[in-house]
């Protein structure tokens, strides 16, 4: 017992210098809205900035950054953070024990916060619900995640039974409300549901507060979400110049996934053939798919308007790699740098409701702050080299003096 006070005082002592504030050190600082700040500094307080600029705290901690591009913590909207391989390299299933899947969700989730990403949005499993929850307790570092828990198919009922539907996930815990309104791009992308299913589904998760997030490769499953006043259009492999019209019209945002996702599962294709339709005719249209949504995504630029945000639909062995969709974009989709980091930052912020907490670096915003060996819009592979990831207001990778190699094809 005699040990008792030393470890008491201990305590206080670790939670004074938690208290200190943060100085972060920049001489390339991008604020996430398109703005390029010069040799400045960032004041860290606690969970957020408190200022940029002036003068830093004397009893302040600091990191000197002035070697690395600095942006806000990157935000993918679309990613399966749950999914992995099991021990025997194969797509995991409901026969893995949860004491094994339990490390390996660990790894994902430890690898994309490592990767610079300190928010994804997972649409979503129901054990993303208790994932989100331990990391926002501290139990485990990873991004914080967002998710909708199970999502909804034309297979879940009529309106009626879908509105009710929409109910419960609220009741579980869900962030907002995950649609399929179109087959999956292995089985052509053909639209499933109708637009009163559509409709019940997103006026029900309106008029609860929810989001909702519309899997729509079709033009006409697009129609049907943005009709029904969905909040975001995914993949959309096929879509139109008419289509992009009226969602930009409505404000429906498009999250085109083109540089991660078919690469991944086409790169690992051991690790998923003959487990539902990643068969022979599923890999060989996602073959085709890597062409078409590219050649969809540069349409999709055209459409000034349009609100592309970012995300990437990584699944089962692409969780840190989330990287890969910025340069895939700005190095064969031909978008405008500063815009690419832009929508990985404030605009994905707003999407999720989250713009005045995240995806900028601005006093009173959440001190999520990602530093680059290299800088993203001059070298894109540089987006795969964050050696300094804080989220929060804690340093969780400090990397900085080390080498960090980062993917290129």
């Amino acid at each position: 017992m005699k040990k008792l006070p030393f470890l008491l005082s201990l305590a206080a002592a670790v939670l004074v210098a938690q208290e200190r504030p943060v100085v972060l050190k920049t001489s390339t600082l991008y604020d996430g809205k398109g703005k390029t700040l010069h040799n400045t500094v960032i004041v860290v307080e606690g969970s957020k900035i408190a200022h940029i600029g002036g003068t830093a705290p004397a009893n302040a901690i600091t990191y000197d950054l002035a070697a690395l591009a600095v942006t806000p913590g990157w935000i993918d909207t679309h990613a399966h953070i749950v999914n992995h391989f099991d021990k025997n390299n194969r797509l995991s299933g409901k026969d893995e024990p949860a004491s094994q899947a339990s490390w390996r969700v660990a790894e994902n989730v430890v690898a994309t916060l490592n990767a610079g990403f300190t928010t994804v949005q997972s649409p979503g499993a129901i054990e993303d619900r208790d994932l989100r929850d331990a990391i926002a307790r501290g139990v485990i570092p990873g991004p914080r995640i967002i998710t909708s828990l199970e999502p909804l198919t034309e297979n879940s009922g009529d309106a009626a039974t879908m509105r009710k539907l929409v109910r419960e996930r609220k009741q579980q815990g869900a962030d907002f409300i995950k649609l399929f309104a179109s087959k999956s791009i292995r089985e052509g992308g053909q639209i499933t549901v109708t637009q009163e299913q559509a409709e019940a589904v997103c006026g029900e998760a309106k008029s609860l507060g929810l989001r909702t997030m519309v899997h729509a490769h079709s033009p006409e499953s697009a129609k049907v979400a943005t009709l029904a006043g969905c909040t975001s259009v995914e993949h959309g492999a096929y879509l139109t110049d008419d289509i992009f019209d009226l969602m930009a019209k409505r404000g429906v945002y498009y999250d085109p996934n083109i540089g991660l996702v078919l690469q991944n599962y086409l790169e690992n294709r051991p690790k998923y053939f003959g487990i539902g339709n990643y068969n022979d005719g599923g890999f060989a249209f996602m073959e085709k798919g890597i062409g078409i949504t590219l050649d969809t995504f540069k349409k999709s630029l055209k459409h000034k308007d349009l609100k592309i945000v970012y995300g990437t639909d990584a699944n089962a062995g692409a969780h840190g790699q989330n990287y890969r969709e910025f340069i895939v974009r700005v190095h064969d989709g031909g978008q405008d740098p500063m815009q690419a980091l832009i929508s990985v930052t404030s605009l994905s912020a707003e999407s999720l409701r989250l713009g005045n907490e995240i995806g900028s670096i601005a006093p009173g915003m959440q001190a999520d702050i990602v530093g680059f060996d290299g800088d993203p819009l001059k070298d894109v592979y540089a987006a795969g080299r964050a050696v300094f990831v804080m989220k929060g207001g804690k340093v969780y990778e400090n990397a900085q003096h080390g080498s960090k190699t980062g993917w290129h094809p």
